[in-house]
């Protein structure tokens, strides 16, 4: 190595170091420290409206009221919103992918409970065994109803239900619950009966279950209630048929493809309704966003939206579209922000507890994920006024595969079927001891099913943050923005020049 080269390195190393201990964010969210953002996001925020948001909500309740009511996956309604979000996007100059996956469908064989010559639909719920062909046979026995029916071991004395079946009511716990305290009775299987209208079917056992398990309506729970003793036949039976659907993606035509922002909303509804508040407020809030910043702005960092299929069979879209990236297409990804309620009628202000400084039990997301959850604090408590709760990123939403992948995430929440504590309540307003949404993954999701204002608010916290990291990912992954990394160049560059100045001026 020569004099001059020695001097050169050195040098470049010097000035890269000085400008490293520039680069270390003096804030834990560097995006929103101070609220003193990019221009971007201040113009964003300004023209992401309500009224832009609420149209396209206006638009999904009307292609799930022409399909039947509802935009689940697989149906006409889903499609349709599909070829909606897909043409907005074009429209505004976005390039859009929609690539296909495949999500297992239940096909019920056989869901019936016999007695005598009567039969009534039994729906085996999800993460029940399966019993032989032509079912399983014993006495029924009816589990007496109480405020608590089938939740204590209690429930199954007086009776033998040794190779029964066991009917209870639902409600006061989980069914996985109420059919293990059975099986440890003695019984063989277990029908639950409904305590409102309807079917009960799309519900599960939240883990493999022990004995086979079905649910029958309520009038049909309360016609078996009266044939206690006598000779049952619970036959469930199933298998799963692939299907194909799609996700929607489009990115910005502009800024660093190997440092992409990423935000992403579930399209999908359930079967029971339209879905306007799940997950119409995400994907609307995620378009207008979209819409407003444009297929290719002035960004330092390519921004990336995806739309997602069949989140509600088990976040299926998102975990394929994931798994199929290799993993340099992964690193790609700086970040990922999940939308999914963002509009709850009784609402809640949660933001993804990214550091675990709550402490709930899921833990940390991975490094970044704290940064993102501060960004969206200090955004809707400085800007909105609003304060905000963490909440845990249980693995209900489309963030789960970013995570197991190592990618930091973060996002918003406005409450589902939890309900609603007197000390939120007097925080936030709206009503204690109610769900947040008390039209969860039913029927009753209209567009009547909405609270505006935090619609409005969060769709706000979306598009400031969005933007703020299409200019800067540096609090999160150390990723500077381009006038700094320019001026990192240009600082290398001088202390090159001055110090092959120096190394002339030794030599002569």
């Amino acid at each position: 190595m020569s004099a001059r080269t020695g001097i050169r390195r050195a040098a470049i190393l010097a000035a890269s170091a000085s400008l490293a201990l520039v680069a270390v964010p003096t804030s834990h969210a560097a995006p929103a420290a101070g609220l003193d953002g990019p221009k971007l996001a201040k113009n964003l925020v300004k023209n992401v409206t309500l009224e832009g948001v609420n149209r396209h909500l206006i638009a999904l309740q009307r292609i799930a009221d022409r399909n039947s009511g509802t935009r689940a996956v697989g149906t006409p309604g889903y499609d349709a919103s599909v070829e909606y979000v897909v043409g907005k996007l074009r429209g505004a100059g976005f390039d859009v992918s929609t690539p296909e996956f495949t999500y297992p469908v239940r096909v019920d064989d056989a869901a019936t409970a016999k007695v005598g010559t009567t039969t009534y639909e039994a729906i085996a719920m999800e993460f029940s065994p399966q019993t032989p062909a032509g079912g399983i046979t014993g006495p029924l026995r009816v589990v007496p109803e109480d405020a608590t029916p089938g939740c204590e071991a209690s429930d199954f004395a007086g009776q033998d239900f040794t190779g029964s079946i066991a009917l209870i009511r639902r409600g006061a716990c989980t069914f996985d619950i109420k059919h293990r305290n059975a099986a440890a009775a003695g019984a063989i299987g277990v029908i639950v009966a409904n305590n409102a209208e309807g079917k009960l079917a799309g519900v599960t056992l939240g883990a493999p279950g022990v004995v086979p398990t079905g649910g029958v309506s309520r009038a049909d729970g309360t016609a078996l209630a009266q044939l206690g003793g006598q000779t049952v036949t619970l036959d469930l039976r199933y298998h799963d048929e692939d299907h194909v659907a799609r996700n929607v993606i489009a990115q910005t035509k502009t800024g660093r493809k190997d440092n992409v922002v990423m935000a992403g909303s579930h399209l999908d509804s359930v079967e029971e309704g339209p879905g306007i508040n799940d997950n119409g407020t995400g994907s609307a809030g995620l378009l207008e966003t979209a819409l407003k910043l444009g297929g290719s702005p002035k960004v330092d960092n390519a921004v990336r939206f995806g739309w997602w299929g069949a989140e509600e069979l088990g976040l299926v879209g998102s975990t394929k579209y994931v798994q199929s990236l290799t993993f340099e297409q992964q690193l790609d990804i700086a970040l990922y922000l999940n939308f999914d309620m963002i509009g709850s009628p009784n609402a809640a202000y949660f933001v993804y507890d990214g550091d675990d400084s709550d402490a709930v039990g899921a833990g940390a997301g991975p490094y970044g994920s704290a940064q993102i959850e501060q960004a969206f604090v200090d955004y809707l408590t400085v800007e909105k006024g609003v304060q905000t709760e963490g909440t845990d990123f249980t693995g209900r939403s489309d963030y789960g595969e970013f995570i197991a992948q190592g990618i930091p995430a973060g996002g918003l929440f406005t409450g589902a079927e939890g309900i609603k504590t007197e000390a939120q309540a007097a925080k936030w307003g709206g009503t204690a001891g109610a769900p947040y949404d008390p039209n969860y993954h039913a029927a009753g999701d209209t567009l009547g099913n909405i609270d505006r204002v935090a619609l409005e608010r969060n769709a706000d916290a979306v598009a400031w943050v969005t933007a703020s990291y299409a200019m800067s990912t540096e609090s999160v992954n150390g990723v500077p923005p381009r006038a700094k990394r320019a001026e990192t160049r240009a600082a290398a560059a001088r202390s090159m020049r001055v110090a092959e100045h120096h190394s002339h001026a030794t030599v002569a």
